[in-house]
Protein backbone atom coordinates (compact mmCIF):
# COMPACT_ATOMS: atom_id res chain seq x y z
CA UNK A 1 0.00 0.00 0.00
CA UNK A 2 1.49 3.42 -1.17
CA UNK A 3 1.26 6.39 1.96
CA UNK A 4 1.01 6.73 5.22
CA UNK A 5 -1.53 7.44 7.80
CA UNK A 6 -0.01 10.61 9.86
CA UNK A 7 1.70 13.10 8.18
CA UNK A 8 3.25 16.34 9.49
CA UNK A 9 3.24 19.92 7.78
CA UNK A 10 5.79 22.29 9.95
CA UNK A 11 5.15 25.09 8.23
CA UNK A 12 1.17 27.05 7.65
CA UNK A 13 -0.28 30.96 7.50
CA UNK A 14 -3.17 31.74 6.31
CA UNK A 15 -2.74 34.97 4.45
CA UNK A 16 -4.99 37.30 5.39
CA UNK A 17 -4.54 39.42 2.72
CA UNK A 18 -5.30 38.95 -1.19
CA UNK A 19 -5.27 41.47 -3.80
CA UNK A 20 -7.12 41.30 -7.53
CA UNK A 21 -9.10 38.10 -7.98
CA UNK A 22 -7.31 35.63 -6.83
CA UNK A 23 -7.46 34.75 -2.69
CA UNK A 24 -4.21 33.89 -0.99
CA UNK A 25 -5.18 30.53 0.07
CA UNK A 26 -3.73 27.27 1.47
CA UNK A 27 -4.43 23.45 0.82
CA UNK A 28 -4.05 19.87 2.06
CA UNK A 29 -3.59 17.64 -0.80
CA UNK A 30 -4.28 14.44 -0.56
CA UNK A 31 -3.67 11.46 -2.62
CA UNK A 32 -5.88 7.82 -1.58
CA UNK A 33 -4.53 5.24 -4.10
CA UNK A 34 -6.00 2.23 -1.97
CA UNK A 35 -9.91 0.78 -2.46
CA UNK A 36 -11.11 2.58 0.72
CA UNK A 37 -12.54 5.69 1.19
CA UNK A 38 -10.31 7.94 4.23
CA UNK A 39 -11.34 9.58 6.55
CA UNK A 40 -9.15 12.67 7.57
CA UNK A 41 -8.72 14.27 11.10
CA UNK A 42 -6.38 17.55 10.68
CA UNK A 43 -4.59 19.25 13.82
CA UNK A 44 -3.61 22.70 14.18
CA UNK A 45 -1.12 23.63 16.87
CA UNK A 46 0.02 27.28 17.77
CA UNK A 47 2.69 28.88 19.45
CA UNK A 48 0.93 30.44 21.65
CA UNK A 49 -2.91 28.77 22.18
CA UNK A 50 -4.14 25.24 22.26
CA UNK A 51 -4.02 22.71 19.34
CA UNK A 52 -7.21 22.71 17.22
CA UNK A 53 -8.09 19.12 16.50
CA UNK A 54 -11.55 18.91 15.92
CA UNK A 55 -11.47 19.05 11.61
CA UNK A 56 -12.72 16.77 9.88
CA UNK A 57 -12.69 15.75 6.14
CA UNK A 58 -13.03 12.60 3.59
CA UNK A 59 -10.88 11.42 0.61
CA UNK A 60 -12.85 9.18 -1.40
CA UNK A 61 -11.13 5.66 -2.70
CA UNK A 62 -8.67 6.30 -5.81
CA UNK A 63 -9.23 10.07 -5.44
CA UNK A 64 -8.04 13.35 -4.80
CA UNK A 65 -9.11 16.04 -2.54
CA UNK A 66 -8.09 19.34 -1.61
CA UNK A 67 -8.78 20.64 1.51
CA UNK A 68 -8.84 24.75 1.51
CA UNK A 69 -7.67 25.70 4.28
CA UNK A 70 -9.44 29.42 4.17
CA UNK A 71 -12.74 27.70 3.79
CA UNK A 72 -12.11 24.71 6.10
CA UNK A 73 -14.30 24.61 9.30
CA UNK A 74 -14.67 22.39 12.73
CA UNK A 75 -17.61 20.68 14.11
CA UNK A 76 -18.05 23.63 15.97
CA UNK A 77 -17.92 25.72 13.29
CA UNK A 78 -14.50 27.55 13.69
CA UNK A 79 -12.07 28.39 11.01
CA UNK A 80 -8.32 28.20 11.26
CA UNK A 81 -6.93 31.35 12.05
CA UNK A 82 -5.46 33.68 9.53
CA UNK A 83 -2.15 35.93 9.85
CA UNK A 84 -0.91 33.68 12.55
CA UNK A 85 1.51 30.76 12.19
CA UNK A 86 0.85 27.33 12.87
CA UNK A 87 1.81 23.44 11.84
CA UNK A 88 -0.55 20.87 10.98
CA UNK A 89 -0.69 17.16 11.52
CA UNK A 90 -2.66 15.14 9.46
CA UNK A 91 -4.40 11.93 10.54
CA UNK A 92 -6.08 9.13 8.01
CA UNK A 93 -7.60 6.04 8.72
CA UNK A 94 -6.07 4.61 5.82
CA UNK A 95 -2.59 5.32 4.07
CA UNK A 96 -2.74 8.06 1.74
CA UNK A 97 -0.42 10.79 0.25
CA UNK A 98 -0.12 14.36 1.40
CA UNK A 99 1.23 17.47 -0.12
CA UNK A 100 0.78 21.26 1.04
CA UNK A 101 0.37 24.17 -1.20
CA UNK A 102 0.04 27.82 -0.55
CA UNK A 103 -1.05 30.84 -2.83
CA UNK A 104 -0.04 34.23 -1.23
CA UNK A 105 -1.25 37.23 -3.60
CA UNK A 106 -0.61 39.79 -1.06
CA UNK A 107 1.42 41.24 -3.26
CA UNK A 108 0.65 41.99 -7.24
CA UNK A 109 3.56 39.35 -7.64
CA UNK A 110 1.51 35.97 -6.82
CA UNK A 111 3.90 33.76 -4.85
CA UNK A 112 2.80 29.89 -5.04
CA UNK A 113 4.61 27.08 -3.52
CA UNK A 114 4.24 23.25 -2.84
CA UNK A 115 5.98 20.99 -0.72
CA UNK A 116 5.50 17.07 0.15
CA UNK A 117 4.09 16.77 3.67
CA UNK A 118 6.73 14.65 5.76
CA UNK A 119 5.34 10.86 6.86
CA UNK A 120 5.68 9.64 10.12
CA UNK A 121 6.33 5.80 9.86
CA UNK A 122 4.05 4.01 12.44
CA UNK A 123 5.85 1.72 14.79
Amino acid sequence: MIGKKTWIIPDGFLQPKSTGEEVSHEAVCVLNLGDQGADIRLTFYFEDREPMDRFLSTCGAQRTHHIRLDKLKDETGSSVPMGVPYAIKVDSSVPVVVQHSRLDTSQEALALFTTMAFPVTEE
